[in-house]
Formats: C-alpha cells, sequence, structure tokens
C-alpha cells in the first residue's frame, strides 16, 4: 500500500471489523486518513505509513461503540439518596425540582464529565437527551456542543422538550417546560446552527420531545413535521413503564405505541429509547416503519418496572437495536462496555444460553446503534470509507488469564474492560488508559460545585 496515513493502529490480538459479514482479523491492523478509514488488514498484509502509531498489542479491536440514549446532565444528581428507591414516577417528579436549577455551566460542565467517561469506556459517539428547560437557564445545548468539540467526541444532542406540566395533568413542574412554539423555534435554531447532514459529521442535531406524560399529541405531531421538513431525526421515550400504560390509556384511550402512530412518529426517521413493554404486533409494526430502539439494561433493571426488553424479537422484526447508558442519575455509569455485558447477561436471563451471544452485542453496540442514528455504513464499522472511530481493549492481566480461545467473548465475560485506547475520526481521545485532554481535575472541581448548587447543599 503506497499510502500514507494520518494514524496506524497495528499489531492487533484480533480485529473484529463488525462489518455486514462479521470479519476478524487476527493481528490486524487499521489505518485513518482524514479521519476515515483508509485500510484495514491482517499480519500478512504490509500496512502503510503512518503519522502517528499506536500499539494494539494484547488488545481486541473494534469499532467505536454507539450510544443510542442518555441524559448526559443528571450526572448532577447522581445517587441522590431521596429518589434512589423510587418508581420511574416518583423517581422523575423528585429530581424534576433539582433539574429546574440547570443553567448553561452546569450543562457544560455536566457534558464534558458524561462524555468523558463514556470515551474511558469505549464509546465514540453518544446521543443526548436534555428535555428539561429551565426558565432563564440559557442555551443548555450549545454548551454540550462545546464540551464534546472540546473533547473531540462525535456527538448527537437531541433538542429535548417538556410543554404539559402537572397543573395540565402531566408530571413536570412549570420551572422545566416550554411553550411549544418556543420549543419548535429553538429546536430549528439548533438544526441551523450546529447539524451538519455531510459523512463523517462530528455534530447532528435531532428533534426530541420528551415522552407521553410530558409533552401534547399537538406537538409530536408539529415536531414530526418539523424534522421531515429539516431532514433530521425524531427521539422520545416509549413503552418504558406499566405505569405509561396506564396514563396514554386513560388520557389518550391507547396504548403507548399506538398513540406513537397517531401522531406520526412511525416512521424510519425516529428511534425510541426503553421500549420494554410492546405486544408483538407492535414489535412487528415497529421493525416495519423502520423505528430503532436504544435498549438500556441497567437502567430498565434499576427503575423500568421489571420487565425485559424483547430484543431478539425487535431484531428478527427488522427494528434497528442500539446500546443506552440512559440517564446517570437512573444508572449513575455511563459505560457502554457494562451496558453491553448487561445486555448478554439480561439476553440469556430472559431466554436461556442461547439467548444471547457477545457477538450479537458487538453488532447491537455498533452497527445497530448507526442504524438508530440513521449513520449505516458510516458508524459502528471498521471498513475502508467509514469514520475512523475504534476502541483497542487490553485483554491482559489478571482479570483475563486463561481467556485464549475467543477475545470477543472474553471482552464481555471477563473484565470490567476499559479503554486502552478510544480513537474519534482518526484523533485519540483516551490514550494509554487516559484522557488526552489535560483539563480534567479543574472540569471535576467546577463540576463538583455545581452538583453541590443543584442538590441545594
Amino acid at each position: 500500500m503506497d499510502q500514507h496515513a494520518d494514524l496506524l493502529v497495528r499489531n492487533a490480538l484480533l480485529v473484529a471489523t463488525a462489518d455486514p459479514a462479521g470479519r476478524e482479523i487476527p493481528g490486524g491492523w487499521v489505518a485513518v486518513t482524514g479521519g476515515l478509514i483508509s485500510g484495514v488488514g491482517g499480519s500478512t498484509d504490509v500496512p502503510p505509513q503512518a503519522t502517528r502509531v499506536l500499539d494494539a498489542g494484547g488488545c481486541l479491536v473494534t469499532p467505536g461503540l454507539v450510544n443510542t440514549h442518555h441524559h448526559i446532565y443528571q450526572n448532577l444528581t447522581r445517587s441522590y439518596r431521596p429518589v434512589v428507591n423510587g418508581t420511574l414516577f416518583e423517581w422523575l417528579t423528585g429530581l424534576y425540582p433539582l433539574w429546574s436549577r440547570l443553567d448553561e455551566e452546569a450543562s457544560y460542565l455536566s457534558a464534558w464529565v458524561g462524555l468523558a467517561e463514556l470515551a474511558l469506556g469505549g464509546c465514540t459517539t453518544t446521543t443526548d437527551h436534555l428535555y428539561v428547560a429551565p426558565k432563564n437557564g440559557g442555551d443548555l445545548w450549545s454548551a454540550e456542543i462545546t464540551a464534546a468539540r472540546e473533547l473531540g467526541m462525535r456527538f448527537h444532542p437531541t433538542r429535548g422538550s417538556m410543554s404539559v406540566s402537572r397543573k395540565d395533568g402531566g408530571l413536570p413542574p412549570d420551572e422545566v417546560v416550554q411553550d411549544e412554539d418556543e420549543i419548535l423555534a429553538d429546536c430549528e435554531r439548533l438544526v441551523n446552527q450546529h447539524h451538519d447532514p455531510g459523512w463523517g459529521a462530528m455534530v447532528r442535531v435531532a428533534i426530541a420531545p420528551c415522552s407521553p406524560f410530558s409533552v401534547s399529541p399537538d406537538l409530536m405531531t408539529r415536531a414530526a413535521e418539523l424534522a421531515e421538513r429539516l431532514d433530521v431525526r425524531l427521539h422520545t421515550h416509549l413503552a418504558e413503564d406499566p405505569d405509561e400504560d396506564t396514563y396514554c390509556l386513560e388520557r389518550f384511550g391507547r396504548r403507548p405505541i399506538e398513540q406513537f402512530e397517531e401522531v406520526g412518529w412511525l416512521t424510519g426517521r425516529s428511534w425510541v429509547a426503553h421500549c420494554i413493554y410492546p405486544s408483538q404486533g407492535e414489535i412487528e409494526r415497529l421493525g416495519a416503519a423502520g423505528v430503532g430502539v436504544a435498549h438500556c439494561p441497567s437502567s430498565n433493571m434499576l427503575i423500568g418496572g421489571g420487565g425485559f426488553a424483547p430484543v431478539r424479537e425487535f431484531r428478527a422484526a427488522g427494528v434497528p437495536v442500539g446500546l443506552g447508558c440512559d440517564g446517570s442519575a437512573s444508572t449513575d455509569s455511563a459505560s457502554l462496555w457494562l451496558e453491553a455485558r448487561t445486555a448478554l447477561l439480561l439476553g440469556r436471563q430472559r431466554l436461556g444460553p442461547t439467548g444471547m451471544t457477545a457477538r450479537e452485542v458487538l453488532d447491537i453496540a455498533t452497527r445497530g446503534g448507526a442504524a438508530c442514528l440513521g449513520r449505516q455504513g458510516e458508524l459502528g464499522e471498521l471498513t475502508v470509507g467509514a469514520a475512523g472511530d475504534l476502541v483497542c481493549w487490553p485483554l491482559e492481566g489478571v482479570a483475563y488469564a486463561g481467556a485464549r480461545t475467543d477475545p470477543i467473548e472474553a471482552w464481555l465475560r471477563c473484565g470490567p474492560s476499559a479503554a486502552r485506547h478510544t480513537v474519534v475520526a482518526g484523533r485519540p481521545v483516551v490514550e494509554n488508559g487516559h484522557l488526552v485532554a489535560d483539563n480534567t481535575e479543574d472540569i471535576l472541581a467546577r463540576h463538583a460545585r455545581a452538583a453541590a448548587r443543584i442538590q441545594g447543599w
């Protein structure tokens, strides 16, 4: 190969490309040029010369993991004691008053910390669902985007919203809801200001009314129309909790997914979070429409009402399935490796020893997540022309002693595992297990002060 690459990752124990054929390359290497993958080869293939070389000795190399659902601002209220054992609705109503204190500084700091935590755990692309909009809080979404750009993370912020407050029959207090015309105008502003539709984009914006119990059907309908006009994606929570079924039946006379279809969201432009309680018929309708699902195993276990998302059935019906960390205050850990391992365990708990494999989970965490975000073939696989996002996972030391026959199974069965190198668009964000950014301690000190203010102590 004559081409000179910007980055070469070499000497891998195994390169798991996660391409459509599931190709695995022992002793492999990956080259990145101009932010895109320019070559992938094995031990018998001659790699290109490169400006920079990262050693992946003893590592499984995978595409960067894709986080399809998060509420990053919630790391300001991690493990908040008064609500840690509440139901979903109790948890939300207990935390809304604290989140009403969010401002641009706190949004920036929480995003910086959350994105850094994700990068250390092998995530290269993340969405975020920021749906509280305190009066006089400022431009919370642009503050998040600033943090993502500083760290070098690929970011899909969603302009979340709530418009139905407690006095109108919803859950949130007046302090965190907005007028619906104001919401839609700001969605359009953020798309015009930040959204990049091009191949290899670092920032894309989606429109994301929060849930059936915090926005009106009219806002859902108008949001779908706006997303169609602006050619951006749609995101919301759906079928997350038994209380949601009760609420939708009492208020709309329909189940949540029936209501979702009624307001025009049953489209391949949409992806939803959780979706624990669909019927088989609803699963098939979601699959036929191409609606994606963000599977959030840890959150579902902690506050999701005890249900199991039907992941195998989703995939069989053609529903794109990705992984999601969900909010830091519900799971308190932003590790996609942990979510991947938990997805493996939950799949087997639900369906037995053949209910899920590590390779299925790797596909969900990479190509499945890319499909949820509308970036199939661009993210989530190590193929020439795809984004230069990858992770080197060290399979060494005490935790991996004896794991010699299958690096992909060992990656999730052993561990815990964190990234040795996390590379986004050909640039390391994590190198040798440490963030490349050198201001972490200052950010953490400022984050601690913001968390203290928001929690009221």
